[in-house]
């Protein structure tokens, strides 16, 4: 029973860890079909720190667990439902927001860029970083227990990412008269 309990876990964590890697294929294909168009890019050296760590952090938890023997124990289980959330809520803003989607601050020239007045984004401020990102940094480091990742990682990730919801707020405030 735990080495069937130990397959489905692995595949389940495999199966979202590949839908991270794809989300990065549409921010990605998002990005260069918004180029075309003109957009304005804000914080970029702050996005390429924000991409940078985000890698590190999955490296990080990586070595500090061992990938090949990652336990489907009570705390790993809280981890993957964290990870699970911060999957389900990356594809729901992927939706909402579409086209515009990408892992950068980009700014498209109007009527292609909307503010998205959705139900989701009326009540959660940036739901991307606070229902996508933090959890999924949080599950992952559950998965592995990566104790230290989670401790001194996750506060390091949270500077670059504090910045980029300012750089984020500022921008929408001056471009955009109805945010």
């Amino acid at each position: 029973m735990e080495e069937l309990l130990n397959k489905n876990f692995h595949l389940i964590l495999k199966t979202f860890l590949l839908m991270r890697l794809c989300s990065v294929c549409i921010s990605a294909w998002n990005e260069t079909r918004l180029r075309r168009l003109g957009v304005l890019e804000y914080g970029r050296q702050n996005s390429m720190m924000l991409l940078l760590l985000h890698v590190a952090y999955y490296m990080v938890c990586f070595m500090e667990g061992d990938i090949a023997i990652v336990p489907a124990d009570v705390t790993s289980c809280i981890g993957l439902t964290a990870y699970t959330f911060s999957i389900l809520m990356l594809y729901y803003v992927i939706f909402q927001i579409g086209h515009l989607w990408t892992v950068k601050l980009l700014v498209a020239p109007r009527p292609y860029h909307v503010i998205n007045k959705s139900f989701l984004f009326r009540y959660v401020k940036h739901p991307n970083y606070y229902l996508n990102i933090i959890p999924e940094l949080c599950g992952l480091a559950l998965i592995f227990h990566s104790w230290y990742t989670l401790c001194i990682g996750l506060p390091v990730y949270l500077i670059p990412l504090i910045i980029r919801i300012r750089q984020e707020e500022q921008v929408m405030r001056t471009e955009f008269d109805n945010y």
